[in-house]
């Protein structure tokens, strides 16, 4: 898959799930260490008129799984991406349109992805996603740790 085909792909990825068509998301950003996201604020919104926590913690999901997809095709890696476990931080309401952005904690060895793939274990990414506000104060943090795994089954049996 070309360079300029992968952001395309990924966003047609997150549109096919309704849950996430209904977050309205739209890719920002995609490079090989982040992925942003972008979701207007009325699609998302709560009672407080504010950003709802579950559509905060979803973009964030969702971009952290964004840039560990991207990161292993532009590798030629054929792995099924899911969060294994996150921790979230609700720092200060967001009035705002959502924009989460997720980078890696750490860079992944690519090497050492393809070796546990190959070997019929899972690949583990430490990601760490954020959603901003207008004033560049930090809304929502979240620490999450996704994993690949090698998979030529999708979906219930």
């Amino acid at each position: 898959m070309s360079e300029t085909e992968l952001p395309a792909r990924i966003e047609a990825l997150l549109h096919a799930m309704p849950p996430v068509a209904a977050l309205q998301p739209r890719l920002a950003e995609l490079e090989d260490d982040r992925c942003c996201l972008h979701a207007p604020l009325s699609a998302n919104v709560n009672d407080k008129n504010c950003a709802f926590g579950g559509s905060l913690v979803s973009l964030m999901t969702l971009a952290g799984w964004g840039l560990a997809t991207a990161w292993l095709e532009r590798r030629g890696i054929k792995a099924e991406v899911y969060v294994a476990d996150s921790q979230v931080k609700y720092r200060v309401p967001l009035y705002d349109d959502l924009d989460a952005c997720a980078v890696f904690a750490e860079p992944p060895d690519a090497d050492a992805v393809l070796r546990e793939l190959r070997e019929g274990k899972h690949a583990s990414f430490r990601i760490q996603s954020e959603v901003r506000r207008g004033d560049g104060r930090v809304a929502t943090s979240m620490e999450s740790r996704y994993v690949a795994v090698v998979s030529d089954r999708i979906g219930p049996e």
